[in-house]
């Protein structure tokens, strides 16, 4: 299992509508909520999801 904090930035299997597979994390907990980081558009979304759709995880810089 992954270990999420608070400013990371995610990168999911299936990309937003903008384009972007990345997505800065806002809140930790049995729900996410992400921040896409191409449109800035909020969603709170399942840590199962998340976990199940992860392709990487970076530490900001």
């Amino acid at each position: 299992m992954a270990q999420f904090e608070v400013g990371d930035i995610v990168k999911l299997k299936k990309k937003h509508p903008c384009g972007s597979f990345e997505w800065e994390v806002l809140r930790v907990g049995t729900d996410f909520r992400l921040k896409c980081m191409g449109c800035n558009h909020q969603v709170m979304i399942s840590r199962f999801l998340v976990e199940k759709n992860l392709k990487g995880i970076r530490k900001p810089e």
